[in-house]
């Protein structure tokens, strides 16, 4: 079982380099940013933890983006994943943000791990024109016609939401025929049957811990589908628990993810260096 860490990046505190860094050198194995381009002002939608539209974090207003992030990330570490929990697809171009992910994981030495939502803040989304209704149609076809982009040599794809005729797109993933996708949602037998059929893996939402049941129930699911091998599962966790995490082990968890303040470089560094000794991780050196 893996061990990463996630900074809810925002324009105060910390790096996503910097942070990136000093996890690669804790000896953790992965590093992942969230991503909002707008909350407007006026809702409707409801946050899962508040239940209503106030918010829990006013970093969900000032997350920086995602791939730029990330980049900067990569440009300074060596081995560390890169990834997102979670990123909202359907509020880009899909021509231009495969190109994006594309060259992020051409440069990075293919450590991109594509963590991606349906978006639960509706109003966001419609204001990128996105019907709710139909947002995980949208993004199965955004996924879909990126991994046409990431993998043929003269790519096409003619869905509902996107359509382009024969084309050349370089670089290709260096993970094919694409980067790893993890769904984070909730743990329920819809979103496992759109996993099974859309993506490679399960993130968990960061109030969902009692995850035996559905963890079984996912596996069951993906086997019914004819898929191959186990898919991922990814806990997004608060604080280590032994028996948590001995438990999440020997079900069978991919990898469990840790987050971390959005505080100084040095307050970070201290903080990633305590929990990479509850976790007996082993220091690294560049």
């Amino acid at each position: 079982m893996k061990f990463g860490i996630t900074l809810f990046t925002s324009d105060r505190g910390i790096t996503p380099a910097a942070a990136a860094v000093a996890a690669e050198g804790a000896g953790f194995d992965s590093f992942y940013v969230p991503e909002h381009t707008h909350i407007p002002a006026r809702r409707d939608a409801a946050h899962p933890q508040t239940g209503d539209e106030t918010l829990p974090d006013d970093r969900y207003m000032r997350t920086l983006d995602p791939w730029v992030a990330l980049a900067t990330a990569a440009s300074v570490t060596e081995r560390i994943a890169l990834g997102t929990a979670v990123a909202l697809p359907v509020e880009h171009d899909p021509i231009t943000l495969a190109k994006t992910i594309a060259s992020l994981d051409h440069l990075s030495g293919g450590r991109v791990v594509l963590g991606v939502g349906y978006g639960w803040n509706l109003d966001e989304l419609t204001d990128h024109g996105v019907p709710p209704g139909r947002r995980r149609t949208m993004l199965r076809e955004y996924l879909e016609a990126m991994q046409a982009l990431w993998s043929q040599q003269e790519a096409e794809y003619d869905g509902e939401f996107v359509t382009f005729g024969p084309s050349w797109a370089w670089p290709k993933t260096i993970q094919q025929p694409r980067v790893p996708v993890i769904v984070g949602a909730a743990g329920n037998e819809k979103n496992f049957k759109w996993i099974a059929r859309s993506a490679d893996g399960w993130m968990t939402t960061p109030i969902e811990q009692d995850i035996d049941d559905n963890v079984l129930l996912l596996r069951r699911i993906w086997q019914e589908a004819g898929r191959e091998g186990a898919p991922r599962v990814v806990v997004l966790a608060g604080k280590p628990d032994p028996d948590k995490l001995a438990r999440w082990e020997d079900l069978g968890v991919t990898e469990v993810v840790f987050g971390v303040p959005d505080k100084s470089e040095a307050e970070v560094v201290a903080y990633l260096g305590r929990l990479a000794g509850k976790l007996n991780r082993e220091p690294v050196s560049n």
